[in-house]
C-alpha cells in the first residue's frame, strides 16, 4: 500500500478528531526495517517492533467500511505480524472519548496500564486523555 493510500485512509478516519498523518509521515516510518502494516486502503494498523515489544502506531478504517470487521481483522493480523518479529507485549494509545476503539480493544484483550493527561488536542473543546494499553502476545 502506497503512503498516497495510507494517507488518504487515515484522513478520512480522523476527520475532525484530530491531525491526520501525511503521506510523507508514513514514508518516513515505512524506511524503517521496525514499521509493517496489516490491512489495505480500506482498514490497516501501522505498527513496529522493536526488541519484544509491538506497537500500534495507528490503527485506521475508513468510515465508508467501518462495522465490517476490517479493524478487527487488521488488528488480529498486526498481532500475528508482531508475534513473528519477536514481540511478547503489545502497546498501543487511544483517545479516551473514542468508544468504538475501546471497545475493539477491550474484546481484543487489551488493558489500561496508564494515562497521558490531556495528551489529544481537539479543535472545540478541552484536551482529551489518552489511554495506554497493552496485551501479553504469547
Amino acid at each position: 500500500m502506497t503512503p498516497e493510500a495510507l494517507a488518504t485512509c487515515h484522513a478520512r478516519a480522523f476527520a475532525g478528531a484530530g491531525r491526520a498523518w501525511s503521506a510523507e509521515e508514513f514514508a518516513t516510518l515505512l524506511d524503517s526495517a521496525f514499521v509493517f502494516i496489516s490491512g489495505d486502503a480500506r482498514a490497516f494498523v501501522l505498527g513496529r517492533v522493536i526488541a519484544d515489544e509491538a506497537e500500534v502506531l495507528t490503527l485506521a478504517t475508513d468510515p465508508d467500511h467501518r462495522r465490517n470487521g476490517l479493524a478487527r481483522a487488521c488488528l488480529s493480523a498486526f498481532e500475528v505480524i508482531a508475534r513473528a518479529r519477536g514481540a511478547t507485549m503489545a502497546f498501543l494509545e487511544v483517545a479516551e472519548d473514542n468508544p468504538p476503539a475501546l471497545a475493539l480493544y477491550d474484546a481484543a484483550g487489551y488493558r489500561e496500564s496508564a494515562r497521558r493527561t490531556g495528551y489529544y488536542a481537539r479543535s472545540q473543546g478541552p484536551k482529551v486523555d489518552a489511554l495506554i494499553l497493552h496485551k501479553t502476545l504469547d
